[in-house]
């Protein structure tokens, strides 16, 4: 079908190139289709971006809230927050196998800045479920000092969802984990920063 196509070309150039390089007329010719389609079904690039990321990330999200229900009803209300860290994570990298394409995107648009709008558009519930998660996770931690190490994790994920590790490509070495394997490594490094005692830092 036409807009599966439209869907498919955008989706590869947003990753691959980011959704402000990417122009319409790009996304056109290597679908192969017309301009007019593509207003027909989406009216402009941001409404395009929106079907493109919603087709693949409503079922992901899905899947984080119900992981989540299933961590704090095993916890009897009050999930920890290495459990909390893994309903958020966890399903982005159980899709990799199957959508790398679509994973690669998400790490783009974290870092780019794009996710925030579109989690607020579309999924504000999620975005408010897990920020409760996380304050209930820890609750002696302030809520400034809670949120900028929340910022911090979306940009641990986002920097690894986006491709293969830097670090390894320097060292001349390969990377030798599993998506499940980096998902669960990232989740406990993370933890242990949310669980890094606050330092008072004395501003000059």
């Amino acid at each position: 079908m036409t807009k599966d196509k439209i869907l498919d070309t955008a989706e590869r150039l947003f990753a691959d190139q980011g959704v402000d390089a990417t122009s319409l007329r790009q996304i056109v010719a290597e679908a192969r289709v017309n301009l007019a389609a593509v207003h027909y079904y989406f009216r402009s690039k941001e409404a395009l971006l929106d079907a493109v990321i919603l087709r693949k990330l409503a079922a992901v999200n899905r899947e984080r809230m119900a992981l989540l229900d299933r961590f704090e009803r095993e916890a009897g209300g009050r999930a920890s927050v290495e459990r909390v860290l893994e309903a958020f994570i966890a399903p982005t990298w159980a899709v990799k196998d199957r959508h790398p394409q679509f994973v690669k995107l998400m790490g783009r648009l974290h870092a780019e800045g794009f996710m925030l709008r579109l989690m607020k558009e579309h999924f504000q519930d999620v975005l408010d479920r897990f920020l409760e998660a996380f304050h209930c996770s820890m609750p002696e931690t302030e809520w400034e000092e809670l949120l900028w190490r929340i910022h911090f994790t979306v940009g641990a994920m986002a920097h690894t969802l986006r491709g293969a590790p830097e670090v390894h490509v320097a060292a001349g070495r390969k990377p030798g984990y599993s998506p499940q394997r980096v998902s669960q490594s990232l989740v406990d490094f993370l933890a242990a920063g949310f669980r890094a005692p606050v330092r008072v830092v004395e501003e000059k």
